[in-house]
Parts: structure tokens; sequence; C-alpha cells
């Protein structure tokens, strides 16, 4: 590894606490005011409620990068390693002429979802208090997936604000490097590349090992992409999500499909030599996640009960919501992600197990690592359905309802709670997990980017 780039990673601070947007954009205007010259900020565009989006422009290189933080409003590590990159490239002169880019940098995309997130930012990091204060769009308002997308028999044209945004800086600048500055909530280390870098493999590799995070051994986020290398993946196009739906659906496939396609995606359907990188780290580590143990039944059993499980849990969210639907109001962000999960989630449910049992793949056996990933995970994941509901019954409540509306949407936020609790307990009972230090989890996720971005400067 470069020099300089392991003396970056060395720097990093021991951060205890994540940002929230005021302290973000406070700390982006004093960078600004503090190196004049070297570091521009300006306004890039508002979020839906006006919040201004703050870009810090720093150095003069003969390429342009873009990284964005919080394409997903819950997953604030690249706000923090943007808050470290952008005061370590405007001290350092030599930083700056060794990448030799422009960086134009935007420490959180989605603004009015980062603050609904504010509540566990601060600590404790637990699974409990991560999950309980957790929010995150539905897809149709999820800026990362808005960008203009036609294939076949869809069409979306509807981009929110932040995505404009986006779209009118990668149209301005057209980035040779992009990151898309995600993070994971619960297993190991995993990237997605928007073309195929073996080279840069055992960098990876390397780079999480150092921090003693492990590789994610576990499913795929989708189960239709098929990997470069382990835990290395090819960038998720909704290309693929319409074939997928095509094959295997009984609905037309544009039914199922309410959102648009990535900010990689659009740049590469515009023409631009645009490199996309993305690194998903877990907030939370638990040794199993990496284990190769062979387990006494198949990948496919697993799969299909972890289904089920997710599934069932669904419906019971689901039965509580349809109590309330109708008090429901427009401007209720939580609501909507609850919603929009239960459009086609039957069909969604169908589709998968389908794939699941037709996959050859699905017929080896269960490795521990997949199990767990299957079968202990969903543990964590049915809190943040519960969550969803239980802070849609508060956004509502907190407009002093009628005392009838108000009496539903009570019981309804109290029975939440209730499960909510219930699931808490077993989670953090069951779940034997670490909590990841953020320096680590920057580390991983600015080496990596600095790998990319280095070799796409040597291999021109």
């Amino acid at each position: 590894m470069a020099d300089f780039i392991q003396k970056l990673i060395d720097n990093i601070p021991d951060y205890q606490q994540f940002l929230t947007v005021d302290e973000m954009d406070e700390n982006s205007k004093r960078l600004a005011a503090e190196f004049p010259g070297i570091v521009e900020i300006f306004e890039a565009g508002k979020s839906r409620k006006g919040h201004p989006i703050y870009c810090l422009k720093i150095g003069q290189g003969s390429r342009n990068a873009l990284m964005f933080g919080c394409p997903h409003p819950n997953e604030p590590m690249g706000a923090m390693l943007l808050e470290y990159f952008s005061r370590a490239l405007a001290e350092n002169e030599d930083l700056r002429k060794e990448l030799d880019y422009t960086w134009y940098l935007i420490k959180s995309i989605d603004l009015d979802g980062t603050q609904l997130n504010e509540g566990w930012f601060k600590g404790p990091i637990t699974l409990t208090n991560f999950t309980r204060h957790y929010f995150r769009p539905a897809g149709y308002e999820q800026v990362e997936w808005n960008f203009p997308f036609h294939y076949k028999n869809y069409t979306y044209d509807t981009p929110i604000p932040e995505t404009v945004c986006l779209m009118n800086l990668i149209d301005k600048i057209q980035p040779q490097f992009m990151y898309s500055l995600h993070n994971a909530g619960f297993g190991g280390t995993y990237w997605y590349l928007t073309r195929e870098i073996p080279e840069l493999w055992d960098k990876f590799y390397a780079a999480t090992a150092k921090q003693n995070i492990p590789l994610h051994l576990g499913e795929p986020e989708v189960n239709y992409i098929t990997p470069f290398s382990q835990a290395i993946y090819p960038m998720i196009s909704s290309k693929d999500t319409y074939d997928y739906n095509e094959k295997y659906g009984t609905v037309a496939p544009e039914k199922l499909m309410s959102t648009g396609t990535s900010s990689a995606d659009y740049a590469s359907q515009q023409g631009y030599d645009t490199t996309t990188l993305v690194t998903e780290l877990p907030y939370f580590y638990e040794p199993r996640i990496q284990s190769d143990k062979l387990m006494d039944f198949s990948r496919r059993e697993a799969a299909l009960k972890g289904r089920e499980i997710l599934h069932e849990n669904r419906k019971a969210v689901k039965a509580r919501y349809d109590q309330i639907a109708d008090l429901i109001s427009g401007d209720n962000s939580f609501a909507k992600m609850v919603s929009n999960g239960y459009e086609h989630f039957e069909e969604d449910y169908r589709q998968e197990c389908d794939f699941i049992r037709q996959d050859p793949n699905y017929d080896d056996s269960c490795k521990e690592s997949e199990a767990f990933d299957n079968l202990e995970i969903p543990k964590y994941r049915v809190l943040l359905q519960w969550t969803l509901l239980i802070r849609a019954c508060e956004h509502e409540l907190a407009k002093n309802p009628s005392p009838e509306a108000a009496e539903r949407l009570q019981r309804i936020h109290d029975e939440g709670e209730k499960e909510f609790a219930k699931r808490a307990e077993i989670a953090e009972k069951e779940l034997h997990y670490q909590v990841i230090p953020i320096r680590k989890l920057i580390a991983v996720q600015l080496e990596s980017g600095m790998l990319v971005a280095d070799y796409l400067q040597k291999h021109r």
C-alpha cells in the first residue's frame, strides 16, 4: 500500500459519536473559513424540507472525484469519513498533490432523513437503541435509488430534489471516481464496484483484516448477482431487478417496481467514464458471520426458513398498520416505508422462495455464516419494522388528533412497543455481538476508496 494511504489511515481520530446534521454543516463552514483558497463550500441544492445541501470542493487535481455520505440516512458512517477526510485534504498539500483529484464532498445527501436518525447518533450504540431510533425512507424516496430509469416496459422519471442535486453535480463534473458511502447494520465487510479490478481484491481483503473486521460470508443482499470474488460484487442494477422479476414473477415486472436507478447507473447511462465504489461495513459484528463450519442442513433450508421468519413478522406488523392506515397523513415518512414494504410483499416472498427452490447453489450444505445470516440476523431485522410502525404512530399523535383517532393510534403504538421490547430482549440475549469502533470502520472504507482512486490515476 502507498505510504500516503497508510499515513492517512493512521491519523483517523477515535470518534465516539456520530455527528448531527447541524454539526456537519457547522464544521464544513468552519473548514472553508479556516482554509480560504483551498476549501470552497457551496450550496449544491436543497432538501425536500428546504435544508441547504452543502458541498465542499477541495484541491485542483487533474481529475474529478465525488464522494457523498448518507445516501441512506441510517448509514452515517460516510459522513464521519468525510468529516475526517475533508480536514486531512485541507491540511495536507502533499496529500492533495499525491491524489491529484479535485474533490467534491457532500457529508449528507439525505439531510431530512439523517435528522430522523439522530436519536441514536450519540449512543449508546446497542442493537436496541439503534433499532428503536432507526429511520429509512421508502424506496421511492431514497436518494440513491431515485435516478431516472427506463428499461423495457418500465419508466421512472420523477427524481426527488436531493437526487436532482446529485444529477446536476455528476453532469457538471463527470467524475472519474465516485464513492457512494453506504454501510450495513450487521455482518461483515463487502464491496460493490462498477468494474472488475482483480488487482485490488487482495488489497481490499487486507484493509478489512488489518482492522479485525471479517468479510461478510453470509448471503448477498440480493440473490441474483454473481460476485467478482469473495464478498466483492458488481454494482446492483435496476435492470437486474427488472429481469429477475420478469423471470420469477407472476406479475408484470413493471408493476413490482416503484423506484429509479442508482447514481452509478446514472453516470454510466450518461456515458461518463466514472468508476463507482460502495464499501459496506456493519455497526455490529458477530463471530459466526465468518465461519465456514458446515451445518447439518442445506443452505436452501436455512434460506427458506429465514424468509419465512421475516414474512411472518411483516404480516404481524401489517395487521396493526391496517388498523391505523386511514389516520396516516401524507407527510408521515415512517408510514410510507411501512406501507411501501407491503405493496407487493406476498409476491416478493413467493418470488424469493421460488428462486431459492430452483437455484442449484442452494443445494449445498449450509455454512455457519449462511445459517447465521438466514436464521439469526432476522432477530435484528424484525426490530426495524416494529420501530417504523411505532414512529409512524408517534408522528400522528404529535399532531393532536381527535380522541377516537388518538385512542387507536396509542393502542397500536403500545402494542408495537410491547412487541419491539419482547423481540429486542431476544436479540440482545441471543446475538453475541460486538460494536465495531467508528475509527475502524472509517479506516476500511477510506482505505478501500483510496485504493480505487489511486489505481484509476495510475491506469488512465
